[in-house]
């Protein structure tokens, strides 16, 4: 480790993506909340982070993360960024929660280390590359149109769906009927109830979907009904992922524990970055649950760091990786993860090997501590 190496500043940018309005059970985003930070050491190098707020799902807002970051940020000044435990305990100590913005600044600290390591982040993770294709997610709309928008994707080449529900049970029901005969039976469906259903509901919804072939449903309840979950896999024909309800590797001990889901999605948004995402990966394969790599709305920076992720992470078998398919008006990076179709790929430059492009920067808010 380089015991000399610093940090000595901070750039934080309000980081606003414009997008197609994208709709889930609980809300509609036209724009994604992104907060963008480089985080400069004295090597002449710097890491770089990328979050999306979703207030609807983690609480937190662009202008939440903003705030936070520039504390965040002095906290950090003058300190060593390769000892990644210990930066990140500065900012659990200084507050609680505020995973969304933590991750940006957890990814930075990873981006540093490989850089300076001279390596790609999933190889310095100890990963290597493998196939990852990622589903194509379908939002909140009328059945016809959200059967309309599966045939497209269908045509486009994608081979995994995953449909947002979560709204009046008896119309999520149709939603689904209408995709699977609009697209036969050679796609993959998903379903993603972002909490919406009640216990009642998500009975009804998943024993009537069950005849619709469906991988899985993610987080069917509010997480205050989590201890329904146990009843609800034994009453269901469709598998369950844990989505909300699982934010650390403690919650991914509970839920498995617990018989409360057959699978767990990963969000570094949740997580609060790589660092506990590899220990709730870590649990879960521990225990025979397969993970998946999910997202807010992020652009293809943060996807780069997931990405090399998923490489280092051989129990993450689900691939919901598609944020920046979803709408996204201007793509803000430079390098990183790239699209081939609906399979992903990064070349093998050191760290994450993304940035953000400084002609978007150029019309960012930007805030500087040093």
């Amino acid at each position: 480790m380089n015991a000399g190496l610093k940090i000595t500043k901070i750039a934080i940018y309000r980081f606003s993506i414009p997008m197609v309005p994208f709709t889930i059970a609980t809300g509609t985003m036209d724009y994604a909340q992104n907060v963008f930070i480089k985080v400069y050491t004295n090597a002449g190098f710097y890491g770089v982070g990328e979050c999306s707020a979703f207030p609807m799902i983690v609480g937190e807002t662009q202008e939440t993360c903003l705030a936070m970051a520039k504390d965040f940020a002095k906290l950090w000044l003058g300190k060593n960024p390769l000892e990644i435990a210990e930066r990140l305990q500065d900012l659990h100590n200084y507050t609680a929660g505020n995973t969304t913005i933590k991750s940006a600044f957890d990814m930075a600290l990873f981006d540093i280390v490989a850089k300076n390591a001279g390596l790609p982040l999933y190889k310095y993770l100890g990963g290597e590359k493998r196939p990852i294709e990622t589903d194509i997610t379908i939002g909140i709309d009328t059945p016809q149109k959200m059967a309309t928008k599966a045939a497209e994707f269908k045509l486009s080449g994608a081979s995994v769906l995953k449909v947002k529900l979560g709204k009046v049970p008896t119309e999520d029901v149709e939603r689904i009927k209408q995709i699977r005969e609009t697209i036969g039976n050679d796609l993959k469906i998903r379903i993603d109830a972002n909490q919406g259903w009640c216990f009642k509901d998500a009975v009804y919804c998943l024993t009537e979907m069950g005849k619709y072939d469906i991988e899985f449903c993610e987080q069917p309840m509010r997480t205050w009904y989590d201890d329904k979950l146990p009843e609800l896999m034994k009453r269901t024909p469709i598998k369950i992922m844990a989505d909300e309800s699982v934010y650390n590797h403690h919650d991914a001990r509970k839920q498995i524990n617990s018989k409360s889901c057959d699978y767990i999605n990963i969000k570094m948004s949740k997580s609060g970055g790589i660092f506990e995402a590899m220990k709730i990966h870590d649990v879960a394969a521990l225990n025979n649950v397969p993970c998946m790599m999910g997202g807010m709305l992020e652009s293809r920076i943060a996807l780069s760091a997931k990405l090399h992720f998923v490489y280092a992470s051989p129990n993450v078998k689900f691939y919901d990786m598609d944020t920046c398919k979803l709408g996204h008006k201007v793509d803000p990076c430079i390098g990183g993860a790239y699209y081939n179709g609906y399979q992903l790929d990064i070349a093998d430059s050191p760290g994450i090997g993304a940035d953000a492009d400084e002609r978007f920067l150029a019309n960012c808010e930007r805030i500087i501590i040093q």
